[in-house]
């Protein structure tokens, strides 16, 4: 709690999964945490807790990024509580599965309006008010290489984010800000557990070499790496979370 007293990371999507883990690990690390969700304001409570009981600090703001309003409000918040915003962890996103051929426009509109256009909203307003130093963090993922049947319209959505990382990395030079993206491939969270038979958990966790499941703090791991004075060379980039996968 020495480190990065003072400066304030918003993560997005951090009620639950790989996102409560980033938002608690830089809680951990020093860091003024924003517990951003959509709709599950007692898990993102939990996080806030469970971030003040090791001795962080944190506050829960709701906003849908797939509004630019919402995220302006929630940029709006964080400035008038903590005097600014340092970091910017984009992890809201949602992943929907169907061929092509089957993939109807609301499964379309839907993961283009939160995985890219929110992506979209939150780097706007962090491209216009992150303090000067700061760090951004986009979420892609590991099936832009993969390039699995069904995953179409997701990996198409994370490909985007992709483009976009090393674009803004080269528009925001001469603040000293980073812009990179991280790309887990399959993590254990319950998001990716529900629903699948327990051969196809054992089979996917079989792919890396390392031959298990990602863990949500084997990401934030990763993510506090670039968020942090450690990371500071590592600008533009993907970084593959993965175990080797691909």
């Amino acid at each position: 709690m020495t480190m990065q007293t003072q400066k304030v990371a918003i993560v997005t999507g951090a009620s639950g999964g790989i996102g409560a883990a980033v938002a608690e690990r830089l809680g951990k690390d020093g860091f003024t945490v924003v517990v951003n969700y959509a709709g599950n304001s007692a898990s993102a409570e939990a996080v806030v807790a469970a971030i003040e009981v090791a001795g962080g600090r944190a506050v829960a703001a709701q906003a849908d990024i797939s509004d630019a309003q919402a995220v302006r409000r929630m940029f709006d918040s964080a400035e008038t509580a903590f005097g600014g915003v340092d970091v910017l962890i984009n992890n809201a996103g949602i992943m929907t599965l169907a061929t092509i051929a089957d993939s109807d426009d609301a499964l379309f509109d839907r993961q283009i309006a939160i995985n890219l256009k929110g992506t979209f909203n939150t780097l706007r307003e962090a491209a216009k008010r992150l303090r000067d130093g700061g760090r951004i963090v986009n979420f892609s993922s590991s099936v832009v290489g993969l390039l699995q049947p069904t995953y179409g319209v997701y990996a198409a959505t994370k490909a985007a984010v992709e483009a976009m990382t090393p674009i803004l990395a080269k528009e925001l030079r001469g603040r000293n800000i980073t812009v990179n993206a991280i790309a887990p491939g399959p993590t254990a969270t319950k998001l990716f557990l529900d629903g699948k038979p327990q051969e196809v958990i054992d089979r996917l966790a079989k792919l890396a070499p390392l031959e298990r499941l990602g863990e949500p703090k084997d990401i934030a791991d990763a993510v506090a790496l670039l968020a942090g004075p450690d990371g500071g060379w590592i600008n533009g980039q993907t970084l593959r979370a993965n175990g080797g996968i691909i």
